[in-house]
């Protein structure tokens, strides 16, 4: 992997404010009404997906993706299991029925295997869909640039630092070849948010004094019926149940509750905190079915000026359930509730999100329409500056849990942790990994 020197890592190189910015709010309104009239890339040709990683979250970007470009169709699909990609491709056939031509994936063009990314990038296509688990992307990434794509990739980039400091150096060569590069990092697109934290930083709420969020889901097996009795090999176990084992994952706090963490780093203008610390387990999964990650986390980030971030989440079945915002300031309080689509200010200059009448606001579906808008019009989207960092922060907080130790910033770029293993092929040997315990397990 080609990974950037020491110098370049440098905290106030990697603390830049983001050059990936969104479109503009006239460009977005224009973007969803016509997505794929502009500049760039003419209407006329038309833009080929392939499409890495056919799960529920692959399948509803695949079709946000159709939904964004009317010129636009699925080329070529791939995915380690054929039939997680047969499921997806007849389910999308099914539920675009009359326009199902534009699913143009004949057998020829559907990849099995843990080599299928490559398959699909070289089949001629001109955007990649990567949504397979986050422990391959860094990979998926990298090929994708170098081939010369544009890139939509789902949250997390990375599952440690070796895998960040990959991401790193693929989006600084995405940026030099001019292509978009896209998250997944939903909320970042929606109306409402984005409405939310312009105010905050516009000082609605004064100066902040402190951020707190949380992702407390259910999910405690999202797996019950694979086991190690009826799947062929622990590689393929491993991976059919990939939420649980970390060099797939990154864990819950890097997978999922990111998605928290990253508005966090939104409030704070995605400058990066400079340390954590955090705490940590597994009460519920206690099983070995349940891989070496935890189901709790609690982590406190500081950033330069002072400020502390709280995040807590959790992964049990039967628990109370919250994915909260709330940020504290010299002036007022926000909260918010992303999935609820309620966000409020409280103090001096008090407000309440209310969406115009008729007005969509999917998150889901933006991140798309501005993506192809952007590859349309000749300026390419590339967000990688702050989905790097939210990255970083996830991995960050895990590092703070399973070590028991305060982590440093720089210690979570230049971290030597290498999880993902080498060669990967069905009949790999896989180490055993144990389940972190602070205070005894190492900063790597």
């Amino acid at each position: 992997m080609n990974q950037p020197t020491d110098s370049q890592l440098n905290r106030r190189t990697f603390l830049k404010t983001s050059s990936g910015a969104v479109l503009t709010a006239g460009a977005l309104a224009s973007a969803m009404t016509f997505p794929n009239v502009s500049r760039g890339q003419a209407k006329d040709d038309k833009l080929k997906i392939g499409w890495v990683g056919c799960g529920g979250r692959g399948s509803g970007a695949a079709f946000q993706a159709l939904m964004a470009d009317s010129n636009a169709e699925l080329f070529a699909a791939g995915d380690a299991f054929k039939e997680n990609m047969d499921r997806s491709i007849n389910g999308l056939k099914a539920y675009l029925k009359d326009k199902a031509e534009r699913v143009n994936i004949p057998q020829e063009r559907q990849f099995v295997g843990i080599d299928a990314f490559q398959k699909v990038i070289d089949s001629g296509v001109d955007v990649v869909i990567l949504t397979a688990p986050p422990g391959f992307r860094p990979q998926h990434i990298e090929a994708a640039v170098k081939a010369g794509k544009h890139i939509f990739t789902e949250k997390p980039m990375a599952v440690d630092g070796t895998g960040l400091r990959s991401v790193m150096a693929s989006a600084e060569l995405a940026k030099q070849k001019k292509l978009a590069m896209v998250d997944g990092f939903v909320w970042r697109w929606t109306l409402a948010n984005r409405e939310a934290y312009k105010r905050i930083h516009d000082g609605a709420i004064g100066d902040v004094l402190a951020v707190y969020s949380t992702y407390n889901s259910g999910g405690t097996d999202r797996y019950p019926n694979v086991t190690r009795e009826n799947t062929p090999s622990e590689v393929e176990y491993q991976m059919r149940r990939w939420h649980y084992f970390q060099w797939l994952s990154g864990d819950g706090i890097v997978e999922q509750a990111i998605h928290s963490i990253d508005k966090m780093l939104w409030t704070m203008k995605d400058e990066a905190p400079v340390k954590a610390v955090a705490h940590g387990g597994r009460q519920v999964r206690t099983d070995k079915k349940f891989g070496n990650v935890f189901d709790h986390f609690a982590v406190e980030y500081r950033w330069e000026n002072g400020v502390p971030g709280y995040h807590y989440s959790r992964q049990m079945d039967n628990t109370w359930g919250s994915v909260a915002d709330r940020v504290f300031g010299t002036k007022g309080v926000y909260d918010g509730e992303s999935a609820s689509k309620v966000h409020t200010i409280r103090g001096e200059n008090r407000w309440r999100y209310r969406p115009e009448e008729g007005t969509k606001d999917d998150g889901y579906q933006t991140e798309h329409n501005e993506l192809f808008a952007s590859i349309r019009s000749g300026n390419p989207i590339n967000t990688s500056d702050r989905f790097i960092k939210a990255t970083a922060m996830g991995i960050m907080g895990r590092m703070a849990a399973y070590t028991g130790k305060e982590v440093t910033w720089e210690q979570v770029i230049n971290s030597k942790e290498d999880s993902f293993p080498k060669n990967l092929t069905w009949d790999s040997k896989l180490p055993e990994v144990p389940v972190a315990l602070p205070g005894i397990t190492p900063l790597v």
